[in-house]
């Protein structure tokens, strides 16, 4: 090989380097892009998985869910609400709402005693490790079952209701079709995934949101629902609950937690604060902090939205109706209970009270019994309801005294007394 001459180094060192500098440039620039499309991959990948935002900004990493308010069925966010997916252990609520619908029947007592069977006890997953032939109250085994949702207590219970696990399953699915649950459907009472890999129970983030509003009819729920530490045969068993945010949530009293592999983690959560009840449900989360994380966003977000308006106090006076054949001729007329309208903040208008009433009743009546209703209206749209009911006792009068009073009534009528 020859000597460079001069003019050959002078020519290499003007365009050697800088043919070095532009290739190095050239590999920087290829480097950053695709820093940016791998930065980019993986934030569309997190927010694929995430979810999407759901309402101002609220994002969810549950596969469903869905926020209500309780006193309109309001829907205000959804996520996914209508998708079927398996709902483990928040199976359950259909369970307590079926006992309590039955103990408000007068078909059981919440002091039943309840034989626990073989199979009962062969129930597996969480439970009050129940014995063949052990006997618990209905009251305790719905208070395992809120709690620690037992499923030996849950299978327990549908036999108590039923006469057996299968006709209770039954009566799961008739009380679905007429809440209009039209994607729910139950093959057991506990939640459980089926032996042998048959159908299972399968529900949705909106129909579990319904259910919940329904068995929110039973108040008596939330004694056991909102209870954090409890404990069973005389404080030999303790019961520790199941919804952490029953104990980190400020007005969490409820409902119901559930967990399987397939399923994932859900829940259906309630919390009051001011008068305002929402219903939050998630399904399928990844992780129980998900679970609990998604369902404060929703909590948070139901209360920054709604406030509630008090109308009228349980016990006030609204007038007098006219009863029939009551040793009294008249009886005075209450609110049944709390009146409480709630609305959306940004809600503008005063709310109209509608009172119903008819021109008589007959006797006999018993204090607290309904006779009438208040409607509350805004823009309107009945917004809220109450009961109106007698303030007092009226004992029916026999017959003469009946004919008796229809003759004064006559001509104190006709002659205008």
């Amino acid at each position: 090989m020859r000597p460079l001459t001069t003019e050959e180094k002078r020519r290499r060192g003007r365009h050697g380097p800088a043919q070095r500098v532009d290739s190095r440039q050239r590999t920087y620039s290829r480097w950053r892009w695709a820093r940016v499309i791998l930065a980019v991959l993986i934030i569309l990948n997190t927010a694929g998985w995430a979810g999407a935002a759901d309402a101002d900004g609220l994002v969810l990493r549950s596969e469903a869910a869905v926020l209500m308010e309780y006193s309109t069925g309001e829907v205000l966010v959804e996520k996914n609400p209508h998708r079927q997916l398996p709902p483990a252990s928040i199976t359950k609520m259909m369970v307590m709402l079926l006992v309590m619908e039955a103990v408000e029947a007068g078909e059981i007592k919440l002091s039943d005693v309840v034989v626990t069977t073989p199979e009962a006890a062969r129930m597996g997953g969480s439970q009050i490790w129940l014995e063949p032939g052990e006997e618990m109250t209905v009251a305790e085994l719905l208070k395992a079952v809120s709690i620690v949702s037992a499923n030996d207590a849950s299978y327990a219970l549908a036999e108590h209701v039923a006469g057996s696990h299968e006709l209770f399953v039954e009566m799961m699915n008739k009380r679905a079709q007429e809440l209009g649950l039209a994607n729910t459907r139950y093959a057991n009472a506990t939640g459980l995934e089926p032996d042998g890999g048959g159908e299972g129970n399968i529900t949705t983030a909106y129909d579990m949101a319904v259910l919940g509003r329904e068995l929110l009819k039973h108040p008596t729920i939330l004694q056991w629902t909102g209870t954090w530490i409890d404990s069973l045969r005389g404080g030999e068993s303790f019961l520790r609950n199941t919804n952490n945010l029953v104990r980190f949530y400020e007005g969490c009293d409820g409902l119901k937690t559930g967990y399987t592999d397939e399923a994932g983690y859900s829940l259906v959560g309630t919390a009051q604060r001011s008068n305002v009840r929402v219903i939050a449900v998630v399904m399928k989360a990844p992780t129980s902090a998900v679970r609990n994380s998604d369902i404060t966003k929703l909590f948070n977000y139901g209360f920054s939205r709604f406030k509630a308006l008090p109308v009228a106090k349980s016990g006030d006076p609204v007038g007098k109706i006219r009863v029939i054949k009551g040793e009294t001729r008249e009886v005075e007329v209450l609110v049944g209970k709390d009146l409480i309208l709630v609305v959306k903040r940004e809600e503008q208008g005063e709310p109209e009270v509608e009172i119903t009433l008819p021109p008589h009743v007959k006797a006999p009546l018993v204090c607290g019994e309904k006779v009438g209703e208040a409607l509350v209206k805004m823009g309107g749209e009945v917004k809220a309801r109450a009961d109106l009911v007698a303030a007092a006792d009226v004992a029916e009068v026999g017959f003469f005294r009946f004919l008796l009073q229809i003759t004064r009534d006559f001509f104190g009528g006709f002659f205008g007394g």
